[in-house]
C-alpha cells in the first residue's frame, strides 16, 4: 500500500477549522453535475424502466453504460477537483497489487470548496445504499433477472466509495482503528467545548 502527499483532505460533514480560507462556493459546477447525474440516472432507469420500457436488455444495457461512466467520473475526475483524492491499484512486476492513494498537499486544499466536499460525499454515500436496498428486494421479489444488475451497480459503487474513504484515512488497512480513532477524536473535541464554556 503506498501513500502520497499524504495531507488530509474534507470529509463530508468534516470541520477542518479553516473556513476562512474555504469557499463555499462550487468551482467545478459542470463536475459537480456530472458526479451526481450518471449515478442518479442509474437509479432512476432502474426504477423507472419497467414503466417506459419491456425490453430486459436495453434497460440493463443503459444501467450497465451508466454505472461505468459514473464509476471512471467519480475515480478519475471528481474526486480529484471536488476533494483533491485519488486512488488506484496497481500491479507490480511480482503480480501482486498495491492501493496507491493520493492527496492534495495543503496549499493546494484551499482551493476546494465546503459545497463542493459536501455533494462529493454525499453522492458518494448515499447511492449505494440505494444499490443495497435494490439488492435484497431483487432477491425478496424473485426479480432474478435483475440480480446482475444490483450486485453490478453495488460493486461499482461501493468500489469507489472504499477506495476513497481508504485515500481519506491514509489507507490504513484497518479501517475499525480509524474509526474508533476518528469517534475518539470527536468526543474529545465535545468534551474540550464543554470545558471551555462557563
Amino acid at each position: 500500500m503506498l501513500r502520497q502527499d499524504s495531507q488530509d483532505a474534507p470529509l463530508f460533514g468534516e470541520d477542518d477549522g479553516n473556513t476562512g480560507a474555504r469557499r463555499s462556493k462550487i468551482r467545478h459546477p459542470m463536475v459537480s453535475f456530472f458526479h451526481l447525474f450518471f449515478r442518479t440516472s442509474a437509479i432512476l432507469v432502474y426504477l423507472l424502466c419497467d414503466i417506459f420500457s419491456s425490453r430486459f436488455i436495453a434497460c440493463m444495457v443503459t444501467i450497465i453504460l451508466l454505472l461505468s461512466c459514473d464509476f471512471w467520473t467519480v475515480k478519475n475526475v471528481s474526486g480529484r477537483l471536488l476533494v483533491g483524492l485519488r486512488w488506484w491499484n496497481q500491479v507490480d512486476k511480482d503480480g501482486k497489487n498495491h492501493w496507491v492513494f493520493e492527496s492534495r498537499k495543503t496549499q493546494s486544499l484551499s482551493t476546494t470548496s465546503s459545497a463542493e466536499s459536501q455533494i462529493f460525499w454525499l453522492g458518494l454515500i448515499v447511492c449505494p445504499i440505494f444499490w443495497i436496498f435494490f439488492v435484497f428486494s431483487t432477491i425478496f421479489s424473485f426479480k432474478i433477472k435483475w440480480l446482475a444488475v444490483v450486485i453490478m451497480g453495488l460493486v461499482l459503487q461501493w468500489a469507489n466509495l472504499y477506495g476513497y474513504v481508504r485515500c481519506k484515512l491514509g489507507g490504513q488497512t484497518n479501517l475499525r482503528h480509524m474509526a474508533q480513532n476518528y469517534l475518539g477524536a470527536q468526543l474529545f473535541k465535545q468534551a474540550m467545548k464543554k470545558t471551555e464554556e462557563p
